[in-house]
């Protein structure tokens, strides 16, 4: 690594779990494991309709992502890999992409943008390729800009 981080991981912010029928994931994580459902977010961009879900309290809950396809036929089938994907909390979204990309972290397309919670949010792709080499090895995972209070809290 050139250069020390200018940012920093502060926790997870969520898991994102996809299935073909979202209400038999909610008998699960809902029903029987007692998370409560505190939004829902639709997007035919992004081929998904999922319930957003918490677990815990505070700046130290975490998000768990309940999702289906609206249509199992296109991409993103964000049903096909049950854990879709992880999202960490971090300072300094901005910095931490740049510094990475630097590294040769490659990142999914769509670059930050607003994620389905309200908070700035771009992935690291699952695979890496040969103009950036170091990929999620399999996993996406999402980075989100963590607010003040978390900063605050996790810090």
């Amino acid at each position: 690594m050139s250069s020390p981080k200018p940012f920093r991981i502060l926790g997870i912010q969520q898991i994102a779990i996809g299935g073909p029928d979202k209400q038999r994931l909610k008998s699960l994580w809902v029903d029987m494991l007692g998370l409560t459902v505190k939004s829902s977010f639709v997007s035919e961009r992004e081929n998904v309709d999922e319930d957003i879900c918490t677990l815990g309290q505070g700046p130290h809950a975490v998000e768990v992502d309940l999702m289906q396809p609206l249509d199992p036929q296109k991409k993103p089938a964000v049903h096909t890999t049950p854990l879709n994907h992880v999202g960490l909390w971090v300072d300094d979204l901005p910095r931490a992409v740049e510094w990475m990309t630097a590294q040769g972290v490659r990142f999914a397309p769509g670059g930050i943008r607003k994620g389905a919670a309200g908070h700035d949010i771009c992935f690291i792709h699952p695979k890496g390729n040969e103009a950036f080499p170091l990929g999620g090895e399999g996993v996406l995972i999402e980075l989100v800009q963590a607010p003040a209070e978390v900063v605050a809290a996790l810090a």
